[in-house]
């Protein structure tokens, strides 16, 4: 059994992953990053639109600063974040993005003069002023108060990851890719690495380190519809529950973005309409400013989402094979804009749907496609319940995002929650000296080994994809971008069914060397169980919050239900444990309107009838 022993141990190379550890390779720790694929596949290459940082250079970004963006999360957040954290990520945000551009990410750059641009349509006009050209301009996103998204036309996260990957060559950060981690090593006090499965050969490692990090991403493939990678399995969100005493925070909080293309749910970014792209019914014409007169398309990610299923549950949407759609309208804005600052978007849609968007509509619909919850850690990215265990990114619940993500925030938060948690974990590994149970690490290899054999030994009974698709039809059936009681009980109670079975899975392969299947069934439970935590989650929280949006309960309850939702899963369970804390201790700016979405709420002062 090949053991390999390093300072960080860094589960996931995408943004995050590499940006932590970059920061210990250059402190002069030895760095190990695990992925499934290479790491300039991680999903974070997916990302298009932009990375929000309070930099004010564009005449439309004039007054932002920190104070602004800050206000723009907490709201965004429909006030479920941590505004201690939501403020130090503002207030490093600018510092990021201008060390990414030192690094060599090719920012677009403010042009002097007068130029144009399209808002809900409308043309207007706009002069830059000439003392700023140059510097790193911006675009308009969903939910914000200024112009704060900067990008690299519509491949931004593409731009940030090749970028940052040379970076992590050149600290000397290893990359072991094809490989899976499959359970932390832990004494139920500290973690000590991980077993980790290669994917070309099926032979297990053990990993060995002072400190472990989790940056795996989402969880979006427990969902069928959804914009994530097939690699976004949640796979370091499972082991981390699986150590029954790591919690999983605001599993509840999944957010579904408007414009998923149909019939594939590949993603196009909110830079079409932050650019001044339209949402269009069945007739052809615009609604989002009949239900959001203020934001109308650019509103956050949870209110848009809520207006076009409202929308097409009025009659209104566009019929397909594959189910309802309504239209997002970009030809307005010209060849050469959309074949410049969209030019990915230009790419899918010619190659996933054969339309030309110059001159055709984009058929879109919500889809799966962030989550907000995951590894619970505090401020300095430690996870709760295990020493030397840390997340970060979309995997970690660190908890800036609350119950919705802001467009923009999610790259901005790899890079700036990697520098600081990768600084946090520098100063751990400084103060840490750690020993190794080898009794610890035996037992955690022969326990995989005996998973590994159950499988092939063909003692089971259930069909692995089988089993994966029907978890997949009760969440998007029940667990959608509207709850209520009835739904999330079913799915509570059919999920559990299917976590029965999924602990009784045969395999049709025999299981030996590079097997997708293999890899799926090992990964399966875990997923039911994530599953189960999102519906569960969602079933006890009484009230609407952001991307939660229970039917029966529509108004956000900030006397019984301003808290995080911490979820706990006990070995032999049945169902998580659920526990909460106060979203936030530090209170900046307290519980108010958002601004957008309407609604009502009931305030701390409230008495209860």
């Amino acid at each position: 059994m090949q053991i390999i022993y390093a300072d960080l141990l860094c589960i996931g190379s995408g943004l995050a992953g590499e940006r932590v550890a970059i920061e210990a390779a250059q402190a002069g720790f030895d760095a190990i990053c695990l992925s499934l694929v290479p790491p300039r596949r991680s999903h974070s290459s997916a990302a298009q639109g932009g990375m929000q940082a309070g930099l004010g250079n564009c005449i439309k970004g004039e007054g932002d600063c920190p104070d602004v963006h800050f206000q723009d999360t907490v709201k965004g957040s429909d006030w479920g974040c941590d505004q201690e954290v939501a403020r130090m990520f503002a207030d490093n945000a600018p510092i990021a993005i201008r060390q990414m551009a030192y690094w060599g990410v090719p920012w677009n750059r403010v042009v002097a003069g007068k130029s144009c641009y399209f808002k809900g349509g409308e043309k207007f006009d706009k002069e830059e002023k000439r003392d700023r050209e140059g510097l790193i301009t911006a675009r308009d996103f969903g939910g914000t108060a200024k112009w704060r998204a900067c990008y690299c036309s519509d491949g931004t996260g593409h731009a940030m990851l090749y970028t940052l990957d040379n970076v992590a060559v050149k600290s000397g950060v290893k990359v072991h890719d094809r490989t899976e981690a499959i359970s932390l090593i832990h004494d139920s006090e500290k973690c000590m690495g991980a077993v980790v499965r290669c994917l070309k050969t099926g032979e297990l490692r053990a990993y060995l380190a002072k400190a472990t990090l989790i940056a795996t991403g989402g969880f979006g493939r427990i969902y069928r519809a959804s914009t994530n990678a097939v690699i976004n399995e949640g796979g370091g969100l499972i082991i981390a529950l699986d150590t029954g005493v790591v919690p999983l925070g605001n599993m509840e909080a999944v957010q579904f973005h408007p414009t998923g293309i149909v019939p594939t749910d590949i993603l196009v970014t909110e830079g079409c309409r932050g650019d001044g792209g339209t949402l269009l019914d069945v007739n052809q014409e615009r609604f989002m400013h009949i239900y959001e007169p203020q934001k109308a398309e650019l509103a956050s990610r949870d209110v848009v989402s809520r207006r076009m299923t409202d929308h097409m549950r009025k009659n209104l949407g566009v019929k397909s094979p594959y189910g309802d759609h309504l239209w997002l309208d970009i030809r307005h804005l010209g060849e050469q804009h959309i074949t410049t600052k969209l030019r990915e978007v230009y790419e899918i849609c010619n190659n996933f749907l054969g339309i030309n968007h110059i001159n055709e509509l984009i058929p879109v619909r919500p889809t799966q496609h962030y989550s907000m919850g995951g590894v619970r850690t505090n401020k300095d990215g430690a996870a709760y319940g295990l020493k030397g265990l840390f997340s970060a990114g979309e995997a970690a619940c660190w908890d800036m995002h609350g119950f919705n993500r802001l467009g923009g925030n999610s790259l901005a938060e790899t890079v700036v929650a990697g520098m600081i948690v990768g600084e946090k974990i520098v100063e751990f590994l400084k103060g840490e000296e750690t020993g190794f149970d080898t009794g610890t690490v035996d037992s955690a290899l022969k326990n995989q080994q005996e998973r590994i054999k159950n499988l092939i030994s063909g003692q089971g009974r259930e069909e692995v994809y089988a089993v994966r698709d029907s978890m997949q039809d009760v969440l998007m059936d029940y667990v959608g971008i509207f709850r209520n009681e009835n739904d999330l009980g079913l799915a509570v109670d059919k999920l559990r069914e299917i976590h029965e079975r999924a602990l009784n899975l045969k395999l049709k392969s025999n299981g030996l060397g590079a097997n997708p299947e293999m890899a799926m069934a090992l990964r399966l439970p875990g997923m039911v169980r994530l599953a189960l935590c999102v519906a569960y989650g969602a079933l006890e929280r009484k009230e609407s919050r952001g991307s939660h949006a229970r039917e029966d309960y529509p108004e956000r309850n900030d006397r019984d239900w301003l808290v995080r939702t911490l979820a706990y899963w006990k070995q032999g369970g049945e169902l998580p444990e659920l526990k909460y804390e106060p979203s936030t201790k530090i209170v900046e700016l307290p519980p108010g309107d958002r601004g957008y979405g309407g609604g009502k709420i009931i305030s701390p002062e409230t008495r209860e009838a």
